[in-house]
């Protein structure tokens, strides 16, 4: 039974993602990403300390926001709790941690982070909802093509991943709301989106976690 409730909460999360991204993940980058097992999982590692790093980031930067505060130590927490997790699922598989280079995803995103407070801080936590609920999604589709061991652990990060997305744009819109960022919120997520689109589905040098498809 509890399988079953873990099951149902799995598919309603990855539905609202779905509803929520433009676009789903190319099949070739799931067939490439179970080809280079070693480098998926350190690129995840990688980007579990930089949601980490992020969220501390944040809490740094804005004291004045009480909710946020709270949320982003509790996600960061979360994350770091992720990266132990991939780190001995690493170890278990005989992979050794090796530093290697980031995909051009959250550049491209960044790109789009107004400088000017206080719409700095509702992109911020706008890119965050569109990198989780990538997350999310990815997850979903890799459960399909990795061995059982990584599958598992997937899993059970999906809900998670669900929850950090609804949690980060609930906090984009509070925020917009509370400072008058942007008169049009959900044109301003939009234009995230669609970069989040353009970058999933174009052609990549290298796989990577949030990469788009390697070229051949």
């Amino acid at each position: 039974m509890k399988s079953q409730v873990l099951a149902q909460r799995n598919l309603d999360a990855v539905q609202v993602v779905r509803e929520f991204l433009t676009v789903d993940t190319p099949a070739a980058w799931f067939q490439a990403a179970a080809e280079n097992l070693p480098v998926l999982l350190m690129d995840h590692a990688n980007c579990e300390k930089k949601a980490a790093s992020t969220a501390l980031s944040m809490m740094y930067r804005y004291v004045e926001y009480p909710h946020l505060l709270q949320k982003m130590s509790s996600l960061a927490r979360e994350e770091l709790r992720h990266f132990e997790q991939v780190l001995e699922l690493m170890t278990d598989c005989g992979i050794v941690y090796e530093q290697i280079n980031s995909a051009r995803y959250a550049q491209g995103l960044h790109q789009l982070v107004n400088k000017a407070e206080p719409r700095r801080l509702v992109d911020l936590l706008i890119c965050g909802a569109v990198v989780e609920a990538r997350s999310c999604e990815r997850f979903a589709g890799l459960v399909q093509v990795l061995p059982e061991k990584v599958s598992d652990l997937y899993r059970s990060l999906l809900n998670s991943e669900a929850r950090h997305f609804q949690e980060y744009l609930a906090l984009a819109e509070g925020v917009n709301q509370h400072s008058g960022g942007y008169e049009a919120f959900g044109a301003r997520v939009n234009d995230f989106l669609a970069a989040d689109a353009e970058l999933v589905t174009a052609a990549d040098s290298q796989l990577r976690f949030h990469s788009g498809v390697p070229a051949a």
